[in-house]
């Protein structure tokens, strides 16, 4: 079942979440970290570390936002990482923070739709996504460009939310998610929606072997998955 961010309003998934990521943009990082309590830089440290032992590569980062993925991936020296995001308000954040070189490694920022990739076939050695395969409209959809777009031999690590599985952090977990996060997110970020959809998307989305079958049915090959944090979140990989 498909997870809308306005359950009341008009429009498709995709229409919804670029406007949802254009409204919290300005918050964006500092709601990150603070709900996550900073764990999320972790998760994406782990994340990138499956990358290791690819030198001198061109990245695709897939529903960018911010850029956060962008401080972790430049730890491998890759010759280039492209960022590529529906929200032109979160686009515009990144491009602050980082400027279109850092340390050799070419930096850029495209608006542009997951399932609709804006490259030619064969254009990367890896590909990253971190909490956006949720807000696809179409999951196998958007895994299938991620494919086709990758290199033969390479290489894609997503990263995205989990539901924890035993007792007691599966009940701490729900409280939190149902309770205080959207409680926090909806005062500091003004939009009372944002992260309500948060847990909804979470708890319908396929995670762990499920997922990996989607990742399989798209084209990729060798697919795996680590969980971290209790099950907070889950790692996948997979290679064209």
């Amino acid at each position: 079942m498909s997870v809308k961010p306005y359950k009341n309003s008009p429009g498709s998934k995709k229409r919804q979440v670029e406007e949802m990521f254009d409204n919290i943009s300005g918050k964006y990082d500092f709601l990150n970290h603070f709900l996550s309590f900073n764990i999320d830089r972790y998760w994406r440290k782990n994340a990138v570390s499956h990358l290791k032992n690819m030198p001198d590569i061109s990245i695709l980062d897939v529903a960018t936002g911010t850029g956060d993925m962008i401080t972790p991936l430049l730890k491998l020296r890759p010759k280039k990482i492209t960022g590529l995001d529906l929200s032109e308000g979160m686009l515009s954040i990144a491009r602050k923070k980082f400027p279109s070189e850092v340390r050799g490694t070419s930096i850029e920022f495209i608006k542009g739709d997951s399932e609709k990739l804006p490259f030619d076939d064969n254009m990367y050695d890896a590909e990253t996504v971190a909490f956006g395969v949720r807000n696809f409209e179409n999951t196998l959809s958007g895994l299938s460009e991620m494919f086709r777009v990758l290199k033969p031999d390479g290489k894609i690590v997503v990263l995205e939310f989990a539901r924890p599985g035993s007792f007691p952090f599966k009940q701490i977990y729900q409280f939190y998610f149902r309770n205080l996060l959207p409680f926090f997110g909806r005062i500091v970020s003004d939009d009372k929606d944002a992260y309500t959809y948060l847990p909804d998307s979470v708890n319908n989305f396929p995670e762990r072997k499920e997922f990996v079958n989607i990742m399989e049915n798209a084209g990729f090959s060798q697919c795996t998955f680590n969980t971290l944090t209790f099950g907070i979140v889950s790692v996948y990989t997979g290679i064209k």
